[in-house]
């Protein structure tokens, strides 16, 4: 049993009900990720950010996870330009950030190349039609529809998942 706070990502629901027009606010929110993220883990100890507790990720494997989710935030954001009939799944098994042996990387490679795809993300939507953000397509895991505003407040809040994940891991 592990002594988290931080609620189970995949037992969230989520409840959009805040109108279209808050998508700048949504997108300061995710440009604002990476300062986060550095605030965090730039300057801790190694051994901080590369112990792992029961088994689950290391501070070190949540930062590189939001890293590697970024193509997937981006391909939804083309699903919603190109009207598709479901939003781009996700791989639920995280195989992805398994296999990258994140501890065994680079703290700050990780933080540079998460600030620039995430920078990437926010250029995108933030030259887009204002109409565009009520467009609505259903989300795969969550069987529920999304608009592509939606799409970046789920983004927004996956951020925050994780990096209340990392603070409780390195708080102690």
């Amino acid at each position: 049993m592990s002594n988290t706070q931080v609620a189970t990502w995949f037992e969230r629901k989520f409840e959009f009900a805040f109108p279209t027009e808050l998508y700048p606010n949504v997108i300061i929110r995710l440009l604002g990720t990476p300062a986060r993220l550095e605030d965090l883990i730039l300057d801790r100890p190694a051994g901080v950010m590369t112990a792992k507790r029961d088994g689950k990720w290391s501070a070190q494997e949540h930062a590189g996870h939001m890293l590697d989710l970024e193509p997937l935030w981006m391909a939804r954001v083309e699903d919603y330009l190109a009207g598709a009939a479901q939003l781009s799944v996700a791989d639920l098994s995280n195989r992805k950030t398994d296999d990258a042996n994140h501890n065994s990387g680079d703290r700050g490679e990780i933080l540079t190349r998460f600030r620039k795809a995430r920078t990437q993300l926010a250029d995108r939507v933030a030259g887009l039609e204002p109409t565009l953000f009520s467009r609505t397509i259903p989300h795969p895991r969550l069987k529920q529809p999304m608009r592509l505003v939606d799409h970046l407040y789920f983004v927004a809040e996956h951020d925050d998942h994780h990096l209340a994940k990392i603070w409780e891991l390195i708080s102690g």
